[in-house]
């Protein structure tokens, strides 16, 4: 069983960064990949960013490379989303998720948190 905690959302202005905390509880967190997805009003989840166990491997929406960057310290047990150069379409309340499962693509994580609301300002 995991816990996730995300942190860190806000409003900010177009062109501000942000960088968003997804804090696991439960000592086998390395053994998780972890993926943040995003959800807009009147609009489906979407994939943003997952990343394998030991960090070494990313992947990243199209519409977020060169913006996003998804780490993890698995010390810390905390996965973390810094967001540059935000854009108003970046809106959405952002979920992070993680799984037993190797893969970084496909939406099907067993372990989510509550999200945390990022706002972003033309």
């Amino acid at each position: 069983q995991v816990q996730l905690d995300e942190s860190g959302g806000g409003l900010v202005q177009a062109g501000d960064s942000l960088r968003l905390s997804c804090a696991a509880s439960g000592r086998t967190f390395r053994t998780y990949v972890v993926g943040w997805f995003r959800q807009a009003p009147g609009k489906e989840r979407e994939f943003v960013a997952a990343i394998s166990l030991g960090g070494s491997n990313t992947n990243y929406a199209d519409s977020v490379k060169g913006r996003f960057t998804i780490s993890r310290d698995n010390a810390k047990n905390t996965v973390y989303l810094q967001m540059n150069n935000l854009k108003p379409e970046d809106t959405a309340v952002y979920y992070c998720a993680a799984r037993k499962l190797n893969v970084l693509v496909g939406a099907n994580y067993d372990y989510w948190g509550q999200g945390t609301q990022v706002t972003v300002s033309s």
